[in-house]
């Protein structure tokens, strides 16, 4: 089901359709959204490193984490978009979100600020002003696209930090905009949804068309969260989910997928969930004490028994009669012996055809094929 996710974002949106968004959420109680988050990107760039994608690159407006961060997650992956950085341009919105060092520097208090990433990286200054940050995402998108009609992905890896310097509804206007780009084949972003109020969750969910909800597999029990056991369950919980998905049909109908996701050395696995219909389909199968499918020597067994009619070959060559004389019947018959005339004595119809046109029916033996 992520695979689909992945794969639905890579195909991008048909032309006049907005382009397909993600809404990743997590909570504190399960905070495994920065790893699916870091999943789909890197997935992403494989394909479009491999010219496997609808886009021409990935603009990645980093909040949370540094552009070398992300440098050293896509080298692990084995994506040097150092080299290839044609394919991957970062927005950093994390170094000098609001401009406080450039300040400092243009009045001298502090020197530059070396760059950490050998990325080629724009720095933002001012995350406030969204009108700047949207016509940035859009500079850099044309770098991939030149003048032609190349597209490119967006993904920003914390929106609950730009809600944190403006309001919910310049952020789902901003989101909105993107969308509906020409240029944009898709954008997925991360929300940690317990920092906010619900009407705010559920703005930005209604601008995605795909919302992936993170829970924790066991819940506390009995509300105490300081107990030994509770304690197990909570670090429990930091590496192993519910991966819940819901997709919009351009019908309108809703799609629910359900996926276990682990985390384990920084390598993240989905396992699938069998389904309600799933489980009662198998909770109908009768328990036997017998094994009903066949192993590979069973069937390679069953396929050299001999069936007891079943020609076995001989050598000889199987000929059907159909009633019509030929070269052989020419032969000169052979003195009769004893027993032929005895046997001689009894009945038997013999036929011949009148021509080669006439149908031939009654006279073939249906079981000529069979050793009786």
């Amino acid at each position: 089901m992520a695979e689909w996710v992945c794969r639905t974002l890579r195909d991008g949106g048909l032309e006049g359709e907005h382009a397909p968004a993600l809404t990743i959420n997590d909570t504190v109680s399960c905070p495994l959204g920065s790893s699916v988050f870091e999943h789909v990107l890197s997935q992403l760039s494989s394909f479009i490193f491999s010219q496997k994608s609808q886009s021409s690159g990935i603009v990645l407006i980093a909040f949370s984490r540094s552009p070398l961060y992300y440098e050293k997650l896509l080298k692990t992956k084995g994506h040097d978009i150092v080299a290839s950085s044609t394919g991957f341009k970062v927005l950093d919105c994390y170094t000098d979100p609001l401009g406080w060092k450039n300040k400092l520097k243009n009045s001298g208090s502090i020197g530059n600020v070396p760059l950490e990433s050998s990325l080629s990286v724009n720095l933002c200054k001012n995350v406030k002003d969204l009108n700047q940050l949207l016509s940035s995402i859009l500079e850099l998108g044309k770098e991939f696209c030149g003048n032609g009609k190349g597209r490119f992905v967006v993904a920003i890896d914390s929106v609950s930090e730009m809600i944190r310097h403006t309001s919910i509804s310049s952020v789902a206007s901003f989101l909105s905009d993107l969308r509906s780009h020409d240029r944009v084949c898709s954008l997925f972003w991360l929300l940690h949804s317990d920092l906010h109020e619900a009407r705010a969750t559920a703005a930005l969910e209604y601008m995605s068309s795909m919302k992936a909800t993170i829970e924790q597999m066991v819940q506390p029990m009995d509300g105490k969260r300081g107990n030994s056991e509770n304690l197990s369950l909570m670090e429990h919980n930091l590496r192993r989910g519910k991966f819940h998905v819901h997709v919009k049909r351009r019908n309108g109908r809703v799609r629910m997928m359900v996926e276990e996701i682990s985390v384990e050395n920084s390598a993240i696995k989905f396992t699938p969930v069998p389904s309600a219909e799933e489980i009662a389909a198998q909770s109908l199968v009768p328990k036997v004490q017998f094994n009903l499918q066949l192993s590979e020597k069973e069937r390679n067994d069953r396929a050299k028994v001999v069936l007891p009619f079943e020609h076995q070959g001989n050598g000889k060559t199987i000929e059907i009669y159909d009633g019509r004389k030929t070269l052989n019947d020419a032969t000169p018959e052979l003195p009769q012996t004893s027993v032929e005339k005895e046997s001689s004595n009894r009945g038997e119809i013999i036929y011949f055809r009148d021509s080669d046109d006439e149908m031939p029916d009654s006279d073939e033996d249906p079981d000529d094929d069979l050793d009786i």
